[in-house]
């Protein structure tokens, strides 16, 4: 009779598994082939993101520079690397879905501006977001990157990167703002020497307690 129940509850236990998976699977699949801002984009649509019903910490940045949208592997540049340094994980640890989910506010590249990158696309966090929050029901942590994650995220944050980031015990354990990773905010660190003597210590004894 145990053996039974038991033999029960495994079978239905990888069924539902297997489900998350498929609506995962499929969800991924719509967002990759979206064109719903295409007349707005100065190449093809090409979504790039990372998610699994699995991923236990989510980073939400601003949106793909030109060599990720070539790549299409999320933070495959120079702002990944330090955003790697600062996490204190490796590549492999990194592109493990079941450990992290990469989510932009915009999932692909919005084209050049007078400085630097456009802002990332408008219509892809309202349409998708609460999609995949949805099928990921182990996250335990939400990395925000950049003052357009934060204003959509922090109900209660500035307007500021620097003062979110300054105050960023006050959103634990939810949430965690950063700056964002670029080598053109090389400047901000040196004029903000707290964040790396602070935050990102801060930052890796958390994540690596979440990835034990």
């Amino acid at each position: 009779m145990c053996a039974n129940i038991i033999i029960a509850y495994t079978t239905l236990f990888f069924k539902t598994v297997a489900v998350l998976y498929s609506v995962m699977h499929h969800l991924l699949k719509e967002i990759r082939t979206c064109t719903v801002c295409s007349a707005y984009l100065p190449n093809a649509p090409k979504p790039i993101l990372q998610a699994s019903p699995k991923s236990t910490i989510m980073i939400i940045g601003q949106a793909p520079g030109l060599k990720v949208q070539q790549t299409g592997t999320p933070w495959d540049d120079k702002s990944g690397d330090e955003l790697r340094r600062w996490l204190g994980v490796s590549k492999e640890q990194f592109y493990n879905d079941e450990l992290f989910a990469l989510v932009p506010m915009g999932f692909c590249y919005p084209g050049k501006g007078t400085s630097g990158d456009l802002p990332p696309r408008k219509e892809c966090a309202p349409l998708w977001h609460e999609k995949l929050l949805n099928e990921m029901q182990h996250i335990q942590l939400t990395i925000l990157i950049g003052l357009y994650a934060q204003q959509y995220y922090l109900n209660d944050g500035a307007d500021s990167v620097t003062k979110n980031v300054a105050d960023f015990e006050r959103f634990l354990p939810k949430y965690l703002p950063l700056v964002h990773p670029s080598p053109r905010n090389n400047i901000w660190q040196k004029k903000n020497p707290w964040f790396e003597e602070t935050v990102v210590p801060k930052l890796q004894t958390i994540v690596h307690g979440l990835l034990r």
